[in-house]
């Protein structure tokens, strides 16, 4: 198990394996970094593969103060710094791209390229904003266990991995989760993507029809977009088609 301290007292669990180009991966939340348990095993024999846990979620601290992107975003920047990271590849799931979005933003010399599975640059329609809905419901009335079943048998394939997933997501402190679900629902990146200075690559599940159209948002304003489409996939990509997913990163970036 490896630590480092953000803000000199909130602990942020982390994993690396591998060598060569760092790739970061940003969880969305709840799920923590065992979201990324396929790439980690995959990957390593091309990157370091970087994982880690969002304080308040999985085994890192949750801290005193209310989530911010601002704050995600620093202990990010924290992480890499501690790591010795000058550059690498962030790539973030669902949610956890408009963390990955909002570092890029805010951190544009550490970023060797951005890839965003599922990604948005703001919720702006009537699916996507149901979806953020139905886990700020989720967490403030049925509370963790509840989330935690819905997204593990949403995300794993067998019963184990079903479990390994649910059990992780029961480790976040549900405070810090709702929150975590409240800015991710009034994050808008859109109007400053045409400062994104690295490379964006999308991928999308070609059944994941309801973020579809963020993809043609990214194209009108970021200036060097390129969007990729898994057959037969929806929205899980990194634990339902892993193969395809390292596929697609080894032939961009390997």
């Amino acid at each position: 198990m490896a630590y480092t301290f953000v803000e000199h007292s909130v602990p942020l669990y982390y994993e690396t394996v591998g060598s060569g180009t760092p790739i970061v991966f940003v969880h969305p939340p709840g799920m923590g970094s065992v979201t990324f348990h396929r790439q980690q095993r995959e990957l390593s024999s091309s990157f370091q593969v970087v994982t880690y846990d969002l304080r308040g979620n999985g085994k890192s601290g949750k801290g005193n103060k209310p989530i911010t992107m601002d704050m995600l975003a620093s202990d990010l920047h924290e992480l890499f710094h501690h790591l010795q990271i000058k550059e690498a590849i962030v790539c973030g799931y669902s949610n956890g791209g408009s963390i990955a979005q909002h570092f890029a933003l805010q951190y544009p010399h550490q970023v060797k390229a951005l890839i965003l599975i599922g990604g948005f640059s703001e919720v702006c329609t009537p699916l996507l904003y149901g979806e953020f809905l139905m886990g700020i419901y989720a967490v403030k009335w049925h509370g963790l266990s509840f989330l935690a079943n819905v997204l593990g048998r949403s995300h794993g394939i067998t019963k184990e991995e079903q479990q390994m997933i649910a059990n992780y997501v029961r480790l976040s402190d549900r405070k810090r989760l709702y929150e975590m679900y409240v800015t991710g629902l009034h994050y808008r990146s859109t109007d400053r993507l045409h400062e994104l200075r690295c490379p964006l690559l999308l991928i999308y599940g070609a059944r994941d029809y309801y973020v579809h159209a963020y993809g043609r948002l990214f194209q009108q304003h970021a200036p060097d977009v390129r969007i990729v489409y898994v057959d037969g996939a929806r929205h899980q990509i990194p634990t339902k088609h892993d193969a395809e997913l390292h596929l697609i990163i080894r032939s961009y970036f390997a």
